[in-house]
């Protein structure tokens, strides 16, 4: 019997428990939003992770421009689109923080490459990652301006290509070393001094439940939100924090509380399943689908 069959006796990963839902078949309606990054089944290239997604019955993808890079931007697109697959993101640009000319010149190309890798495939937005303080450096305003900056040139020429750049803040314990941008307002913020269309928002459960504020920026984003992601706060962190994301319903965060918002601001696009843990990777990759198509009815819509 197939582990997707509703009447199969499942077993969640990581956590080895018994799933406590049925594993929603393909063509379920609550699936019609559903999207599966592409870290979060990291083993898989790019064609794998298409394949997965139809024998699951999951209609989008978020990929990720390290596996695009494997086939090449325009194959790609064709094997997410000869699917009938959705694409819901790319991830990543950014890393937009750096003083000196050199590296800075560097960072606005790689993104300009980035902007028209969205383009090319047809993601919506490209997610940027803004980056943490350089070395020796303990000026926060001042790498936060420099991100300014680069917005500043970086938004029309997405603009240009179609593409919207989705600011993504990150736990403030990601602050020094990947994104000075810690909370929603703070995105928002940057974001506003450009057109909705080519600047928004990531809003993603894992870095922005803890703020007291989410309710009010969720609002205040409203048509900036360019990208909804999920996945779990688990305890205890590992020691490598970067791994600390797990699969919905292992951790502590109220989804359905954050997903109404997300809803009530106006936000009609995919959500998008984010999952960094070496136990998922390191699991059998159909059936951590399984396994997020079942926690995603069961804690997410």
């Amino acid at each position: 019997m197939s582990a997707d069959s509703p009447s199969a006796s499942a077993v969640d990963v990581p956590s080895g428990q018994p799933a406590r839902v049925p594993t929603p078949p393909p063509g379920d309606p609550r699936l019609a939003r559903l999207s599966l990054n592409q870290w979060t089944t990291r083993g898989w290239s790019l064609r794998e992770a298409v394949d997965g997604c139809v024998r699951a019955g999951v209609p989008s993808i978020g990929l990720w421009r390290d596996k695009v890079a494997e086939t090449g931007a325009a194959e790609a697109a064709r094997i997410v689109r000869d699917a009938g697959l959705r694409i819901s993101s790319l991830c990543r640009g950014g890393f937009l923080t750096a003083r000196e000319p050199a590296p800075r010149a560097e960072a606005l190309a790689d993104n300009r490459r980035a902007i028209e890798e969205a383009a090319e495939v047809g993601a919506p937005c490209l997610v940027l990652v803004v980056g943490g303080l350089p070395d020796g450096d303990r000026d926060l305003t001042a790498a936060r301006e420099r991100v300014a900056d680069a917005l500043a040139e970086l938004a029309p020429y997405a603009g240009r290509h179609g593409v919207r750049l989705a600011l993504e803040p990150l736990h403030p314990m990601y602050c020094a070393d990947r994104a000075v941008l810690s909370t929603l307002d703070q995105a928002i913020d940057l974001a506003q001094a450009h057109p909705a269309a080519q600047v928004g928002v990531v809003v993603d459960t894992f870095h922005v439940w803890w703020d007291p504020q989410l309710p009010q920026a969720i609002a205040r984003a409203a048509d900036r939100i360019a990208s909804f992601q999920v996945c779990d706060w688990i305890l205890p962190m590992p020691a490598d924090n970067l791994l600390a994301r797990g699969m919905m319903g292992d951790g502590v965060i109220d989804f359905r509380a954050i997903t109404h918002l997300v809803h009530a601001a106006g936000y009609q696009g995919d959500i998008e399943v984010e999952i960094f843990n070496a136990d998922v990777w390191a699991a059998d990759q159909d059936a951590v689908v399984a396994t997020m198509k079942r926690r995603y009815v069961e804690h997410v819509v």
